[in-house]
């Protein structure tokens, strides 16, 4: 999972190489921190959270198929 949301964030950001994405699991879910520069904030986010919808429909469909919950949270 860690790494379809980091294909898909450097795919969209100007700055490819400050994409991080770390995972931390818990009891419920597994949980995907997103970093990118604070310039490409908003193209991962899109307009109205478009991008940022997508991304983690993407994941929770990939999640599915291994039965797992996934969380895609993206920070400063």
């Amino acid at each position: 999972m860690k790494e379809l949301v980091e294909v898909i964030a450097r795919s969209l950001v100007d700055h490819p190489d400050e994409v991080a994405v770390t995972q931390n699991e818990n009891e419920k879910a597994i949980v995907l921190e997103l970093r990118v520069a604070q310039s490409d904030m908003g193209k991962v986010i899109g307009k109205q959270g478009r991008i940022a919808k997508a991304i983690r429909a993407v994941v929770k469909a990939a999640a599915s198929k291994e039965d797992k919950k996934v969380i895609v949270e993206i920070v400063q």
